[in-house]
């Protein structure tokens, strides 16, 4: 599968948190000709490996799964209502068209608002999740289910990816699915370089993660890995309504961003700032508080602990259906993960104290 076709294909399916089932399928597919070997574990977290039979395992990570909703309780005139699965914005959803996911297939619904003409100004209610709704098109429940929905069906934005001015992205699940395409275009170029690893490198697309970085708590007590990047997004913070004070100065077209955090380990972080110097790779940088809120957490304080760094790609509008990402910052996170694997010596000593 070429490059571009796997992208879209990728990005335009539907994997939200806990149904990550079908992205991690068309990942996995594309991946195998890369690696060496390859499995997933009981809640679909996959795994490439590149030389699996070596003792220092070096991960790389994003995580599959996008923000969705779930079916939370269906009208008797057939109307739908919902709860989150994640992250999701009830400020954006009405106008916004999505897929009902069913063992049926998906049914096609519409997020309704009440016309502009019956609303008073000055007086409008804000979308909450308490009066947003789902029309499938439907005049009762019986109706409804039917279609085969029922209480606990997924639901996911209908957007797909398209492109901005020749540079940009934009669509929805750019977070983090993007992060998947990335790392498997790290070990497709690794794969072309014919270089052999002195080290098992394993490529991991995690699932859960917008929910509390679930997916990479378990794959990290499975692969008991020596050290870590993670690759996610971050926001851009140059749109309008976004504060630098708080937010920090990240700016999507100037290279990725490489975050100092307790959970970040401050030698890996040197060693990534040290490549990307070395290599010519632009970058920027930006501070976390308590925790990163990234499956860096999830991996650093995993086992005994294990060295973790984060790479993030600046990316505007989180959460919506129109993310939108430099695709000259994909190109250098990719390089730059690449770049920091083909110099990396696992004998490197990661303890603070001697």
């Amino acid at each position: 599968m070429e490059s571009n076709t796997f992208l879209y294909r990728y990005l335009n399916n539907a994997s939200p948190t806990g149904f990550e089932a079908s992205g991690q399928q068309i990942w996995i597919d594309y991946v195998k000709p890369f690696v060496d070997d390859y499995f997933t574990d009981n809640y679909g977290t996959a795994v490439g490996v590149i030389n699996p039979e070596a003792a220092y395992k070096l991960v790389i990570e994003a995580h599959a799964d996008e923000i969705s909703w779930f079916v939370n309780y269906i009208k008797d005139d057939g109307y739908i209502y919902v709860r989150r699965n994640g992250g999701s914005d009830h400020m954006i959803a009405p106008s916004m068209r999505v897929n009902i996911h069913t063992d049926k297939g998906a049914i096609p619904g519409v997020f309704g608002w009440p016309a502009i003409h019956v609303r008073k100004e000055g007086k409008e209610d804000a979308p909450t999740l308490d009066n947003i709704f789902i029309d499938v098109g439907a005049r009762s429940k019986e109706e409804v289910e039917e279609l085969g929905i029922h209480v606990g069906c997924v639901i996911t934005f209908k957007d797909e990816l398209t492109e901005l001015n020749g540079k940009f992205y934009s669509g929805r699940a750019l977070d983090n699915r993007i992060g998947g395409y990335m790392i498997a275009q790290v070990a497709k170029k690794i794969k072309e370089s014919g270089k052999k690893l002195p080290f098992g490198l394993y490529v991991v697309n995690a699932v859960q993660e917008e929910i509390g970085l679930r997916g990479a708590q378990m794959i990290a007590a499975n692969i008991k890995p020596n050290a870590a990047i993670i690759t996610d997004v971050c926001h851009d913070t140059t749109a309008p309504l976004y504060n630098k004070v708080t937010s920090g100065d990240q700016t999507a077209g100037k290279g990725p961003v490489l975050t100092y955090g307790a959970s970040v380990h401050k030698k890996l972080l040197d060693l990534i700032i040290e490549t990307a110097k070395k290599k010519d790779i632009p970058f920027q940088r930006s501070a976390a508080s308590r925790v990163t809120g990234t499956d860096t957490d999830a991996f650093a304080y995993s086992n005994e602990g294990v060295p973790s760094a984060l790479i993030s790609l600046p990316l505007k509008y989180m959460h919506t259906t129109v993310e939108t990402a430099s695709k000259s910052d994909i190109e250098q996170v990719i390089n730059l993960m690449f770049e920091f694997i083909m110099d990396f010596d696992p004998s490197f000593d990661f303890k603070y104290i001697k």
